[in-house]
């Protein structure tokens, strides 16, 4: 793990103490590190310890190599490996997410889908290079994909087909923050923000008890530059975009947001897609798939699904949002 900064404290003038010395109403103290293929930063509200701090992310660690398939000899990694032949025994957090995203696949019709990494891989659209394969390397890659065809046995797991392979990009942050979160209100921290790199977490609100107020990047301008805020408290705020991850190649953009269905980065007419939920897991794999499916289907989806909320951005900057989402939603100039 490469820390950024290490035991940044951002401190009030005047600390309030409260009557026992534990929360500091004025303090925070904050940290960044490379983690998940990104920058994670989180933040703890009312207090100075760095020692929460630093359990945050000796586990965010911790989970990354039993979930990345980039990590040798995660329980991911040795499923790949396994493919088409003999199951894999894995902890009880891995069968959790690979449950999960069964369940997830079933509701939006495969159009979110762990078992698409043979295409992930075909691609490979790193630090702003990739490869355009042809037609036959797309659907080559395709019949490899299929969440189907991931097998689970008790505790143990098998991929039917040897080529397949899993990539949890598109769930795994949402599982982490859910466990940060559970951590940190474990250890009696009650307000924090987490940013997992798009993924967003508020445990509670601020100390005054008023809502994190979290900005959606603009897809069309520098990163940093937000259009639109959202008030969040206990909630998620996950967003997925054609220009985090992509590269181009005789003048035509190539995200990383892969279809299924066609095998290439999605054209569905988003640009940016915010999902807003307290299921930290649902939200990040929903970013994807409304991303995938566009405003057309993915609208209804959201409208269909019970404390879920979204905000879509066109291609024309456009910007829809979700009915139960108006009243703590903000359009910027």
């Amino acid at each position: 793990m490469k820390r950024i900064q290490t035991g940044a404290l951002i401190l009030a003038v005047c600390l309030l103490l409260s009557a026992c010395g534990v929360l500091q109403e004025n303090a925070s103290v904050s940290d960044t590190a490379f983690l998940l293929d990104t920058t994670v930063t989180i933040t703890i509200y009312g207090t100075r310890s760095t020692d929460l701090l630093d359990a945050c992310f000796d586990e965010i660690q911790r989970l990354e190599n039993l979930l990345s398939a980039a990590v040798e000899g995660s329980d991911i990694h040795r499923i790949n490996d396994a493919a088409g032949g003999a199951f894999v025994t894995v902890s009880s957090e891995t069968l959790h997410v690979l449950k999960r995203a069964q369940e997830i696949s079933a509701l939006t019709g495969g159009a979110f889908d762990i078992t698409v990494g043979p295409l992930v891989n075909l691609w490979n659209i790193r630090g702003g290079t990739g490869t355009v394969p042809d037609q036959a390397q797309i659907s080559a890659a395709q019949s490899l994909v299929g969440y189907e065809n991931l097998e689970i046995s008790g505790n143990s797991v098998r991929l039917a087909r040897a080529g397949m392979c899993i990539d949890l990009g598109a769930i795994a942050k949402g599982y982490i923050g859910q466990q940060i979160r559970e951590l940190l209100l474990r250890e009696g921290a009650e307000h924090a923000l987490i940013d997992l790199g798009g993924n967003i977490l508020a445990v509670g609100g601020h100390t005054d008890g008023s809502p994190f107020r979290i900005g959606i990047q603009d897809p069309f301008r520098p990163t940093g530059t937000a259009c639109a805020a959202v008030s969040a408290a206990d909630t998620c705020v996950v967003t997925a975009g054609d220009y985090e991850r992509y590269f181009e190649s005789g003048g035509v953009r190539y995200h990383h947001i892969l279809d299924p269905e066609t095998g290439a980065p999605a054209r569905s007419g988003l640009s940016g897609v915010t999902i807003v939920a307290s299921d930290c897991e649902l939200a990040d794999a929903l970013s994807t798939t409304v991303f995938i499916l566009g405003a057309e289907d993915g609208l209804p989806l959201i409208e269909s699904l019970e404390g879920i909320e979204c905000v879509l951005i066109a291609d024309d900057g456009t910007v829809t949002v979700s009915s139960g989402l108006e009243d703590c939603f903000e359009l910027l100039s």
